[in-house]
């Protein structure tokens, strides 16, 4: 995988919650039979294609979250007709089938998903524009089949995000694919999906994210109790209302007042705390008021430097009207010294050194 690829926080461990008990089995083996047996249909009437009705394949669509125990609500105004961008935040595999009840649409999915059990194939069968997300080169080639989709009249769902997030955060819309919509010149349709638990908060055993596997994610759900998802259309971008991808991306992000990683009304995400920073503790100070060496100096030029002061040979011997005291050796030397005191930028030895007469 490369490194330039999108990627969330989120992991199941650290921000899934699930909400099943082991007295719901027999309720979530009947849902997970009814999920299964709705997916078989759609894989059996797939090459039917355009030619099933559209009213029919929204039934299907809710039906299959239904069938899964999340009751279903939405609100705005319908999608308009005609080539259409489809763009909402991604956190459960439950999107795909909301945002086709939305409106029936082509999906952009990453390329793994062909070799997913029954989905794989639903998803080659239903026109799935799959996405290489690991050549970045390929990247220009997949905008201009979107864009080619949207010219056509096609509905197109993308989840600019580019990854799953746990619901309580989310990330930043990523602009390549806004720059089909403007190459072909149709509407963008921001669409808001919230799932929400027995108790009307946000509910984040629907996600999945990280290293959690399809069987986990679908079996979470189905033996979770009073799951709901909420879907508001809001209100379409039209063709021509921004100058770049840049700027149409922004305008198609929910816009909550919460700030960029928080999901309207939630908590943001858990961080890693920083580290502590360590501070070193001040020199000792003398009474003086000046710091106080406490450590000999062990550098190789120390030891040079001494050295020299010891072949100059001893101090000349103080005269008698000068009382002997200490002997003062400049800034410069300070590195011969074991141990002193430090005063007026000098070092002062202790003991002082006197000269005994020869």
């Amino acid at each position: 995988m490369s490194a330039w690829l999108p990627s969330a926080p989120c992991t199941p461990g650290a921000c899934v919650q699930a909400a099943g008990s082991a007295a719901a089995l027999p309720r979530a083996v009947l849902r997970l039979t009814a999920v299964l047996a709705l997916l078989l249909a759609g894989v059996a009437l797939s090459p039917l294609g355009r030619r099933v009705p559209d009213g029919w394949t929204r039934r299907w669509c809710r039906a299959i979250v239904r069938a899964a125990g999340v009751r279903v609500r939405v609100t705005g105004a319908a999608a308009p007709t005609g080539g259409l961008l489809l763009v909402a935040h991604h956190v459960s595999w439950l999107d795909i089938p909301l945002l086709a009840a939305v409106r029936p649409a082509r999906m952009l999915a990453k390329a793994e998903i062909r070799g997913w059990p029954v989905a794989g194939a639903l998803a080659t069968r239903g026109g799935v524009l799959f996405i290489e997300r690991d050549r970045l080169r390929a990247l220009p080639d997949t905008v201009a089949r979107i864009a080619e989709a949207l010219r056509g009249g096609r509905a197109v769902v993308a989840f600019p995000e580019g990854s799953t997030w746990c619901g309580r955060a989310r990330g930043r819309f990523h602009r390549a694919v806004f720059q089909a919509a403007l190459d072909a010149r149709v509407p963008v349709q921001p669409v808001r999906v919230r799932y929400g638990g027995p108790g009307g908060g946000a509910s984040t055993a629907p996600a999945f994210v990280g290293d959690d596997t399809l069987l986990a994610s679908v079996w979470r759900v189905v033996t979770a109790r009073g799951l709901t998802a909420e879907v508001e259309v809001r209100p379409a971008v039209p063709p021509g209302a921004h100058p770049d991808r840049r700027a149409l991306a922004r305008a198609a992000e929910p816009d909550d007042g919460d700030g960029p990683g928080t999901a309207p009304g939630e908590r943001t995400h858990p961080t890693p705390e920083a580290p502590p920073v360590r501070v070193r503790p001040p020199e000792p100070v003398n009474s003086a008021g000046t710091v106080r060496q406490t450590e000999a100096v062990g550098t190789a030029a120390a030891v040079r430097r001494a050295a020299a002061v010891r072949q100059a040979g001893p101090p000349a011997r103080p005269s008698p009207a000068t009382p002997a005291g200490p002997v003062t050796v400049p800034s410069a030397e300070r590195g011969v010294a074991a141990r002193g005191e430090a005063a007026d930028g000098d070092l002062v030895l202790a003991p002082p050194l006197r000269h005994r007469p020869q």
